[in-house]
């Protein structure tokens, strides 16, 4: 399926819309609610449907985290540095969603279509990026953040890490799921108008 510019751009909004709705969503509740933060997800798919774009796209997606982060606590009545999972850690957030962006591109870079093969990769490229996210954003916020009491451990960061393994796991497998079953309708649509007006022909 070709990607135009115009694509590209549709589906970076799209991408953007999720990640805006979700995040305001999430970042108010503090919970995995009825609208879970597709962040993770939107970084993944965008490396995936966006890979080669990534020097404008990468960066205005993690501008949009930021602001969205930013007025959301600010609409808080708090000031932004000032918050709780602001810290020196939360910058690591870009190698963090880094990984999830290079995790989907490999996959499109190695993928063979609609076969069983790319479903494989598919679960490997996720779990490794994923997996190595949470490494990220987790031990910088637990060895960064002043919002962490000393003394800080490794048993303690181990526990803490088990306590959000799973839901961060499952709310980005969820997202990504979604989005390959769109992948999968738009290439088997793709590919049947492409039949038809050669039929025609």
């Amino acid at each position: 399926m070709a990607m135009t510019q115009t694509r590209r751009l549709g589906i970076f909004a799209a991408l953007a819309l999720l990640m805006a709705l979700t995040r305001v969503h999430h970042s108010i509740l503090h919970h995995f609610d009825a609208l879970p933060d597709a962040s993770w997800g939107v970084f993944f798919l965008a490396g995936f449907w966006l890979r080669g774009s990534a020097r404008w796209a990468f960066p205005l997606l993690m501008a949009e985290a930021v602001v969205v982060d930013y007025f959301v606590i600010t609409g808080m009545g708090i000031d932004f540095f000032s918050h709780y999972c602001v810290s020196a850690g939360y910058w690591f957030l870009i190698p963090a969603y880094g990984s999830l962006w290079l995790g989907g591109s490999w996959l499109a870079k190695h993928q063979a279509g609609l076969r069983l093969s790319t479903l494989a990769l598919a679960v490997v490229a996720l779990l490794v990026s994923e997996n190595l996210c949470y490494l990220i954003s987790n031990g910088s916020f637990y060895w960064l953040s002043s919002s962490v009491p000393s003394p800080r451990s490794f048993g303690a960061w181990f526990e803490n890490l088990g306590d959000w393994y799973l839901p961060f796991l499952q709310t980005t497998a969820l997202y990504v799921g979604l989005g390959a079953v769109l992948h999968v309708l738009a290439v088997t649509m793709s590919r049947a108008v492409k039949r038809s007006g050669q039929m025609q022909h």
